[in-house]
């Protein structure tokens, strides 16, 4: 009689709040389970691939709020917006807030020792099943006494996750600076991701931030239209902390849900829906001399809200989509390669017919000239505004 074998197939839950097992049985002489065995392999192997995929900003948020908390969050990357977002809801929902004088502590890097950390993870909530310690600015942990060794520091902190504290939640925000970021091949690294949560938050692309405006916007209850979206996007850039705090102070002004138009945005961010970049962009690709020198004398006059430094970078970035754009021959993907909405793509293919390869070479030529002139270098004029600067610039890109 052939006994049969037990093959445990471990399966990675995302949260690795269980553990789950397939039971296979199997014998050499019978080809038909071996197979079968293969597949249940090959099955989980691909199982544990998808379900440890990295977890994003808002499926993490999702989880603290629903308390499935683990003993340590990680939250590292140079985006600050998504380190604030994931901190402010650990704040707030680890501990209620009439327990939190009791078993919520928050320290600053510069200020702790790991082992003062340490200390503070150890110790037993007072009310609350679970206590809360997080570590701001964990990037200077070590500072303190002089520059200790900061590689000791994190290894002491290994130690600990080797036998983690459940009624402990233990955070630690470590921001990028000085493009010093967190490394990834300390040991103390592949113990938080095994006990825990070790969060990335990278940058978004800038053209990522209108899709990132309008799934803001609808979390709060709210529609934007593309336009406007586009218009915050180009007036900004791509910092989220001050995206966010503009919409917020729009979400109060305009209390009734409903869609966010062109003019609540001019009304209540202060981004003219006639005189800003993106329409700059749009007379350009049109090669419309009236609508260009409007905007362009508006922000002759108003050099405080609509500064060069800005507005050069933006157009650079628009011509070099154009060049894209001339050279992607399967112009169904030109949106993707772009990086833009769909919705927007007439408006690079009215500019790639106005401009060929040619001039907009000679463009961005002019826009390396006039960055180069706004900052003192190759400026025969001392006096010379960045209202002339641009004036003559957009001259030279139109004619």
């Amino acid at each position: 009689m052939i006994k049969p074998t037990y093959l445990g197939i471990r399966l990675y839950q995302l949260h690795r709040l269980k553990w789950w097992y397939f039971v296979v049985f199997w014998a050499p002489s019978e080809p038909l389970s071996c197979t079968m065995s293969a597949f249940f392999c090959i099955f989980a192997f691909l199982t544990r691939l998808t379900l440890n995929m990295a977890i994003t900003e808002s499926q993490l948020i999702a989880d603290i709020k629903a308390h499935k908390l683990l003993p340590i969050y990680f939250i590292t990357g140079e985006e600050d917006y998504f380190i604030d977002e994931i901190s402010n809801t650990l704040e707030n929902n680890v501990v209620s807030q009439e327990n939190q004088d009791f078993d919520q502590t928050i320290l600053y890097g510069r200020d702790v020792t790991m082992h003062e950390v340490i200390n503070a993870a150890q110790r037993l909530p007072m009310l609350s099943p679970q206590q809360l310690v997080m570590v701001k600015e964990a990037q200077d942990i070590g500072l303190k006494d002089n520059g200790r060794n900061q590689a000791g520091e994190w290894e002491l902190l290994a130690k600990y996750l080797e036998r983690p504290v459940t009624t402990t939640v233990l955070a630690f925000c470590f921001r990028v600076r000085n493009r010093k970021k967190w490394d990834k091949r300390l040991r103390v690294s592949k113990l938080i991701d095994k006990t825990g949560v070790l969060f990335e938050a990278n940058k978004i692309y800038e053209s990522q931030v209108p899709s990132w405006i309008g799934n803001y916007v609808k979390q709060h209850g709210y529609t934007i239209t593309e336009k406007s979206a586009m218009m915050i996007s180009e007036c900004i850039g791509a910092d989220l902390s001050k995206i966010a705090n503009e919409l917020n102070k729009l979400f109060v002004a305009k209390p009734e849900k409903g869609n966010i138009t062109d003019s609540d945005v001019e009304r209540n961010i202060g981004i003219s829906k006639d005189f800003n970049v993106f329409e700059l962009q749009n007379a350009i690709g049109r090669r419309d001399v009236v609508k260009c020198n409007r905007i362009i004398n508006h922000f002759a006059a108003n050099p405080k809200d609509n500064p060069i430094q800005m507005i050069l970078p933006n157009l650079y970035n628009y011509f070099v989509k154009v060049m894209l754009y001339h050279q992607e021959p399967d112009k169904s993907n030109a949106a993707s390669l772009l990086g833009v909405n769909p919705y927007f793509l007439k408006d690079y293919e009215r500019a790639a017919a106005n401009y060929p390869l040619q001039k907009l070479a000679r463009c961005i030529e002019y826009l390396h000239d006039a960055d180069r002139k706004c900052k003192g270098i190759n400026n025969n004029t001392a006096t010379t505004t960045d209202g002339e600067i641009l004036k003559e610039l957009i001259f030279k890109i139109i004619h």
